[in-house]
């Protein structure tokens, strides 16, 4: 469901359609006009069946019988739910015509995708849906970039980008107007202003720990 914003002027991503799971951070749709609502994961059984990564707060829509969805890659679908059953945190959905393990392992990673415009209208121009901001670019207001989007944390104290630095290194970015300025779907990229000191931290590429570094010879034998 969409998240109003705090005070005006704020900028607060609708959890939707939604964030990723995180052991695994996905791409976003190459068009921005299509939201991810899962992914395909391991076949169930032998009859077809296949595992869902749910990323909809609205399973029981995004997968009723009938629902048609797209896909990514778009050569695998569109894609006819034929039904759907909960197994512990998976949704565990059939698909017509895919009938058997086979058919069902080459479904695997696919993400599955339905338009923006199928969806509740967002109440205010400043929400987005998370899968809208993962992988968008990310650029100083100065034009030099900052990164990519990479995802998007829903914390108590409000919705924070994580954006991955070229160096490797990763900048908490405050989702609010005053920091994002500028949200542009179609450029495909976000404008940040930040306060002094924002950045700091990940302004130095990661390391390894200290007592890590390799010696010339550590005296083990050669492969």
């Amino acid at each position: 469901m969409p998240c109003r914003p705090r005070i005006a002027g704020s900028r607060r991503p609708a959890r939707p359609e939604s964030a990723p799971s995180p052991e695994r951070q996905e791409r976003a749709p190459a068009d921005p006009e299509l939201i991810v609502v899962g992914r395909v994961g391991r076949p169930q059984g032998i009859k077809g069946e296949v595992t869902i990564e749910v990323r909809t707060d609205d399973p029981d829509q995004r997968f009723a019988a009938g629902a048609v969805l797209r896909t990514e890659p778009a050569e695998r679908g569109p894609l006819t739910v034929e039904g759907a059953r909960q197994q512990g945190r998976y949704l565990i959905v059939s698909f017509t015509g895919v009938l058997d393990r086979n058919s069902a392992e080459l479904l695997r990673d696919s993400l599955l995708l339905v338009a923006v415009a199928d969806l509740p209208p967002l109440a205010d121009e400043d929400e987005y849906y998370d899968s809208q901001l993962l992988g968008l670019r990310a650029d100083l207001d100065g034009g030099a970039e900052l990164g990519a989007v990479t995802d998007v944390l829903h914390l108590p104290g409000g919705d924070v980008l994580v954006v991955r630095r070229p160096h490797g290194a990763e900048a908490l970015i405050p989702f609010v107007k005053a920091i994002v300025p500028t949200v542009d779907l179609v450029l495909g990229r976000v404008l940040i202003a930040p306060p002094p000191g924002l950045l700091e931290l990940s302004d130095v590429p990661d390391r390894e720990p200290a007592g890590n570094e390799p010696t010339a010879d550590d005296g083990s034998p050669d492969a």
